[in-house]
């Protein structure tokens, strides 16, 4: 039985207890009530639903007359509300503005609020004043009432225990509700239409760093903080007008992508009375779709550029060739012979053209691997300042990344030499200073910008920078310096922001993926086994280079023999081995006899061969590079 059928029957049976019955949780709010409570109040529908505050019951009930006259409304409520929160067990009687008598017994939950009950005693208290005027004459029927009394008391006796075992499921129901929903690695919550939780797990702020935790009570606006709430609050006016939705957000503050599903919260008559949130982080995986769509991207450029790019060669080949041909010619006009030299430049710049246009379309396998980013950014600037010339002064700074990060260091290279190299020339002949910075953006990205006291970004090549082809330089430039940027950055599943410092000057953003490779360099002694010499050497230095131990072997023979040595933390074999044994015979024993140790295989064999297919554990097709080794023994990192 789910916990909506377990809520229907509860309500279901508090319906049938004759007392009226209200439970309000430590937030002041309404939790649950039964019929009796609304009809011996006349509470209008608004008041018995759950979230309501206690606040506002108790206004209704004094402008109503309820506690007799009041000078002052607005402090008459008060100080309910101030009892209410320093709540203690009580119990007493009153007269109601309409003459009935009812008592009011009122005990605490232990997770906070408190439950309380209403009887009429109006008949109870009406038969004791008969007992006092009438005694001496009515002895006979102060019997008969005694035992009416009794019998009262035994139903309410009786009354009160159902009403306790009521408590007690409804706090254990609670109890799990709240233990499912903070297992969860997602924010779920309730708000109702005025934009305000009336329930929450503890995960906003595990979610949307820098958000509020404990925000029952408070509006969402307040717990979001006003940019975020901006950005939402058309969707959450769709959802309290009854349209469910889900849609992604980039939280600004923590700069994490975030998924957020809104479902209506229908009463049974239909009506929207509120909002169900679930907000979920999926900054890894759209990291991966910005990856993947950029590499289908690259793809489908390839395969349109390719048999072109081979005609132009071929063109430009031959032109090269005739052009080169009449240069050498010796009767040759000093006016033609200028002509023909310019043409062979021209072609030149073509092929290189062509080269720069492979690399954007073309095959790139990232290699991300633990980097120092200080050390780094000051190579980096050493490798760069002689071709600044002495009027432009180069500065770096990093804050916050004393540890290593996994990234390729050879594309990041790449692109901050272009970024720098566009900086010197967007300043000119004219003295300058280029900053290179680098920070984390909390825990989900790595942010490194070049930014030049130049002119600036024009307001076109602010739109267009990072198209393809589009170039600032007339004839000097290709177009495609800032181009390969944002496709190197995008296919590390990163982003590129373009903008114009406050003060002057351009500033370009890149952020990538903020990958600790603090276990990258924890070495194990690994045991590998290939009975090719010039393979099992060029692993050997893999693994080396990566910080590990290396023992080798020949045979899976020998190999299960090293395999009994202390302190193995991985073997890695061949598939085909010399002699009878293949390498996945030797995973089965090994994984048999050492259960915790882990094994790879590598092979050339094809995906759909049955010897590679029957393999008990991960398998490395050959050549086994670096990234591909470091993608299985460091979390985190894709091959």
């Amino acid at each position: 039985m789910g916990d909506d059928d377990t809520g229907r029957l509860t309500r279901a049976g508090l319906n049938l207890i004759q007392q009226a019955l209200s439970i309000f949780d430590s937030e002041l709010r309404l939790a649950v009530c039964n019929r009796q409570y609304q009809l011996m109040f006349d509470l209008p529908d608004a008041l018995t639903r759950s979230g309501t505050s206690f606040e506002a019951t108790i206004r209704h009930l004094v402008e109503r007359g309820e506690y007799g006259p009041q000078p002052d409304i607005e402090a008459a409520v008060q100080v309910r509300v101030e009892q209410a929160r320093a709540f203690a067990p009580h119990y007493m009687e009153r007269t109601r503005a309409n003459g009935r008598t009812i008592s009011v017994e009122g005990s605490p939950l232990p997770q906070g609020g408190w439950v309380t009950v209403y009887t009429d005693i109006t008949e109870i208290k009406r038969q004791e004043g008969m007992l006092r005027a009438h005694s001496a004459e009515l002895s006979d029927q102060l019997l008969a009432h005694a035992e009416r009394l009794a019998l009262a008391n035994r139903a309410l006796a009786a009354t009160n225990a159902a009403l306790e075992e009521a408590k007690r499921e409804l706090t254990e129901i609670e109890a799990r509700t709240r233990q499912v929903t903070e297992m969860m690695p997602a924010h779920i919550a309730h708000m109702d239409r005025d934009y305000r939780y009336t329930f929450s797990n503890r995960r906003l702020s595990t979610v949307m760093p820098g958000s509020l935790s404990d925000i029952v009570g408070v509006p969402v606006a307040e717990a979001l903080g006003p940019d975020t709430f901006a950005r939402i609050e058309p969707e959450l006016a769709r959802a309290i007008a009854g349209e469910a939705t889900v849609f992604e957000i980039t939280h600004s503050p923590s700069g994490r992508r975030i998924r957020i599903a809104l479902t209506p919260d229908r009463g049974a008559d239909g009506g929207v009375s509120g909002v169900y949130v679930l907000s979920t982080d999926v900054t890894h995986e759209a990291q991966a779709r910005a990856a993947l769509a950029q590499s289908s991207k690259r793809e489908l450029a390839a395969q349109l550029t390719s048999g072109l790019a081979h005609d132009f060669a071929n063109l430009l080949t031959i032109i090269m060739g005739l052009q080169g041909r009449l240069a050498r010619t010796a009767a040759l006009p000093p006016d033609a012979a200028e002509l023909a030299r310019a043409t062979l430049a021209a072609a030149r710049r073509g092929g290189t053209l062509l080269d720069r246009i492979a690399a954007i379309s073309g095959v790139r396998e990232l290699r991300p691997q633990p980097l120092m980013i200080a050390p780094f950014l000051t190579e980096l600037a050493a490798m760069a300042r002689p071709t600044l010339g002495e009027a432009v002064v180069l500065e770096t700074s990093v804050e916050g990344l004393g540890l290593p990060v996994l990234l390729d260091p050879g594309t990041l290279q790449d692109s901050l030499l272009n970024l720098i190299l566009n900086a010197r020339d967007a300043m000119g002949s004219a003295p300058g200073r280029i900053a290179l910075r680098a920070c984390p953006v909390r825990d989900t990205w790595v942010e490194i910008s070049v930014a030049d006291s130049g002119t600036g970004f024009s307001a076109e090549a602010l739109e267009r920078g990072l198209e393809p082809f589009f170039s600032t330089k007339g004839g000097e430039g290709s177009g495609l310096g800032l181009s390969m940027v944002y496709d190197q950055t995008k296919l590390a599943g990163g982003a590129v922001r373009l903008e114009n410092r406050p003060g002057g000057g351009a500033r370009v953003t890149l952020r990538l993926p903020l990958r600790p490779a603090a276990t990258a360099t924890a070495p194990r002694l690994v045991l590998l086994v290939e009975d090719s010499d010039e393979i099992r050497a060029g692993v050997r230095e893999i693994l080396r280079g990566m910080g590990h131990t290396v023992i080798e072997a020949a045979s899976a023979a020998e190999a299960r023999e090293l395999a009994d040595l202390p302190g193995i933390g991985l073997v890695l074999s061949d598939i085909n081995l010399a002699g009878a044994e293949t390498g996945v015979a030797l995973a089965r024993s090994l994984l048999a006899r050492h259960q915790e140790l882990p094994v790879l295989l590598m092979t050339s064999l094809p995906e759909g061969h049955a010897l590679r297919a029957g393999a008990p554990c991960t398998v490395l097709s050959k050549p086994v590079s670096e990234a591909a080794l470091m993608a299985l023994l460091v979390p985190g990192v894709a091959a």
